[in-house]
């Protein structure tokens, strides 16, 4: 089992870990700052150092059962079983995915009532895809994005029971994806107030703090992709 320490603190950039297995494969250790790929977003990218050695994670994806590999290069000289590694991740890979993809949470409150049918998380940039015939003027959603934006509002990760499936099928704005369940706990991303909620969705991803984080976003372009289906693009700005 590897622990997903991420999960609950986005923002540490290292930690200590244990090599729980290293092969052609990955390296497993048995807690890590890695994020795994999924969910549309890419995974993170940094180094493994230990006492004699050090290697380069060249991506990081989930493996067999709760397992996360970090791939490294074909020719890389691995670590011991039971050795103790500082896990460093590339801070400024992350961060900027972080500040995408809850640009890509705000691009999802403003388009209201229509189902996502895909996304991907870029630094540079990213899409989230609607089931929309008619999307507003991309000047009116880039607007109300910098708005969202310079509120400034918190963001906030909470576990709740999954059963809040049943009891509230309307949390999941996804048809691609859906939240896995068997675990019992379901992991929530909340921007804005008790009293002014701007967002709540399933979602195992990494954030920032608040949305002032952010920074300005640019609409690049509306994409028709079918009939239905649009494809909204934003950038950095």
């Amino acid at each position: 089992m590897t622990e997903r320490v991420f999960q609950d603190d986005p923002t540490l950039r290292s930690l200590s870990a244990t090599v729980l297995s290293a092969g052609a494969e990955g390296i497993v250790l048995d807690r890590t700052i890695f994020y795994a790929r999924g969910g549309g977003q890419p995974g993170d990218t940094g180094v493994l150092r230990w006492k004699d050695g050090e290697v380069a994670v060249t991506d990081t994806v989930k493996g067999e059962g709760t397992a996360i590999l970090h791939l490294v290069p074909a020719d890389a000289v691995l670590p011991p079983v039971g050795a103790t590694v500082e896990a460093v991740i590339d801070w400024d890979h992350r961060h900027a995915l972080m500040r995408m993809h809850t640009a890509m949470h705000l691009l999802c409150s403003l388009i209201k009532g229509a189902a996502v049918t895909g996304g991907q998380v870029g630094a540079d940039k990213s899409r989230l895809d609607f089931d929309l015939p008619n999307p507003p003027p991309k000047e009116a959603i880039e607007a109300g994005l910098n708005r969202l934006i310079e509120a400034d509002l918190p963001v906030r990760i909470e576990w709740v029971d999954e059963s809040v499936l049943d009891t509230d099928p309307g949390l999941v704005r996804t048809m691609s994806v859906q939240p896995p369940r068997g675990a019992g706990r379901l992991r929530l991303m909340r921007i804005g107030t008790d009293d002014a909620l701007v967002d709540l969705q399933p979602c195992g991803g990494t954030h920032v703090s608040r949305t002032g984080e952010i920074g300005p976003i640019r609409v690049q372009k509306i994409e028709n992709k079918g009939r239905q289906n649009r494809r909204i693009i934003i950038v950095p700005g």
